[in-house]
């Protein structure tokens, strides 16, 4: 029996034996990922080799550096474009308020030249008519101010010229009606005194009575006891 058996492992019939090997498999692994480490390393290397060769890397430089002035050129040209965008409304808001101030000015001229017109209106009376005497009284005016209130006016003027200084008084009158009766009153109890150097201009306002109705006011220029001038403004 065990010489059949010493025969079978010796002859041909006997059984084939496998050598395998020993290493762990982590080990294999980790062999396994070098080789396509190593093989995609290689890969990469081929593949820049072959740009370098064909140009197309040195061509995409000069796409990115061509890319990159034009940004900078963009970004000045925004600059600028923003600053003229600054400019523009700075300059639109000084526009616009010195319109503001010349419509003021316009407005200031139009209530100035009215009241020139007033005024040439009133020293138009200024011009003596003929035969007047030394002393005249030109312009009386007079106008409701209120209910109660009343504002008079009136320019003194000498005809005569290089007349000496004339000094007198003046009494301004209201007359009219009062709850149906004559009414009449002066605007002080004594006249107001005057020094007339050519000419003088004098106003003043005038408390009357709520119900009095105002149809006249009278402008009398005094000196001593007589009677230098008289007009009478009518209602």
């Amino acid at each position: 029996m065990r010489f059949r058996l010493l025969r079978r492992k010796l002859t041909v019939s006997a059984p084939r034996m496998a050598v395998r090997s020993a290493l762990p498999w982590p080990f294999r692994w980790l062999l396994g990922a070098v080789v396509l480490g190593f093989s995609g390393s290689l890969a990469m290397w081929a593949f820049e080799f072959g740009r370098d060769i064909a140009g197309l890397d040195r061509e995409s430089k000069q796409e990115l550096s061509r890319l990159r002035n034009e940004v900078q050129t963009l970004r000045a040209d925004l600059l600028v474009a923003q600053s003229v965008a600054n400019t523009s409304e700075s300059l639109l808001t000084t526009e616009r308020s010195a319109q503001e101030q010349l419509a003021m000015r316009i407005r200031q001229l139009e209530v100035d030249n009215e009241a020139l017109r007033s005024d040439l209106g009133f020293f138009e009376r200024l011009i003596p008519g003929s035969g007047s005497s030394d002393l005249s009284i030109r312009g009386l005016q007079a106008e409701r101010v209120s209910d109660t209130q009343w504002r008079w006016q009136a320019l003194m003027m000498q005809a005569v010229k290089n007349a000496p200084d004339f000094k007198g008084g003046l009494e301004i009158t209201f007359t009219g009606t009062l709850e149906g009766q004559p009414w009449s009153m002066a605007h002080s109890p004594t006249p107001q005194a005057v020094l007339v150097k050519g000419y003088l201009r004098l106003e003043g306002i005038v408390d009357v009575p709520p119900s009095a109705m105002v149809k006249n006011v009278t402008a009398r220029v005094m000196q001593g006891g007589s009677v230098r001038s008289v007009q009478t403004f009518q209602l």
